[in-house]
């Protein structure tokens, strides 16, 4: 069921609305007669992990920004060539093409397309020049042929990760700061989960009922929330010095990211992992 715009802002913010309701009744004092309930355990916080992280190949352009996994292997969106790269999964080229991706950000196959984040201009030294610089997710045949262009619903502005599950795209949708997700046929939002505690959220990667998805900018994390009510469920802590995530991906059982080395405010390749794809190894 679609909702409309009203009634979808009034949806992401009912759960931070409801918390400070509650916690105002908790706080009041006792009327005359009232008798209050033992108060409920706090739940425990959800489990935080530590990881290594193995860097296995580096992608044919150098600058992976955009991850996603198929049965035929990694899908990657290059952020500066703009290309899309098929590669198996001990780092073979298995197709490599030009979109009309602008600064990609996203990737996603499913229902029989190929989905791409165009998040603004290209970057300067793109080697096929293209003048787009609005935010739109493409939707392509399965050799880069753009067959429609989407918005991202209800002024979500940019979109940075995106999964396709099940007939539907998963957004990281910038400006509203929250894990939307659109019918992939009609893209009308569905629902949405405000990012409360993320600083960067990025890639996205589905884990049988959950989003794993990318956050941190020097401290980087991957958190895993629950699809139905955005509640974290899990932490993954990398270390100081570790590749700096941008696409994910989940094979197995094991989750695998890309380092970009095009990251906010920094230098053009600062991090020395720039291009690599890498496996998460939870400790």
């Amino acid at each position: 069921m679609s909702l409309k715009r009203r009634d979808f802002f009034t949806a992401i913010g009912m759960g931070i609305v409801a918390g400070s309701v509650s916690a105002a009744q908790r706080g009041r004092p006792l009327a005359p007669g009232e008798v209050r309930g033992p108060a409920r355990p706090a739940a425990p916080p959800p489990p935080v992990r530590k990881a290594t992280v193995t860097r296995l190949f580096k992608t044919p352009d150098g600058h992976p920004n955009a991850l996603d996994a198929s049965p035929e292997g990694f899908w990657i969106g290059e952020q500066v060539t703009d290309r899309a790269v098929l590669m198996s999964l001990d780092g073979k080229v298995l197709r490599a093409f030009d979109t009309e991706c602008h600064n990609c950000s996203g990737i996603a196959v499913g229902g029989g397309y190929l989905w791409m984040s165009a998040n603004g201009a290209a970057q300067f030294d793109r080697p096929v020049k293209i003048d787009r610089t609005n935010q739109e997710i493409l939707q392509c045949d399965m050799n880069g042929k753009v067959l429609k262009r989407h918005t991202i619903p209800l002024g979500g502005g940019s979109a940075t990760g995106i999964e396709y599950v099940d007939g539907t795209l998963w957004l990281a949708a910038g400006r509203l700061r929250a894990l939307m997700q659109v019918d992939a046929e009609t893209f009308q939002p569905i629902i949405a989960h405000p990012f409360q505690q993320l600083a960067r959220p990025h890639g996205l990667a589905w884990d049988n009922g959950a989003m794993w998805v990318v956050d941190g900018d020097e401290a980087a994390r991957l958190v895993k929330m629950d699809a139905k009510t955005g509640a974290t469920l899990e932490t993954i802590e990398l270390a100081p010095g570790d590749p700096d995530p941008h696409g994910l991906a989940m094979v197995n059982g094991k989750l695998y990211f890309c380092d970009a080395g095009v990251h906010p405010g920094w230098d053009r390749d600062k991090s020395p992992s720039t291009g690599w794809m890498c496996r998460v190894d939870v400790v």
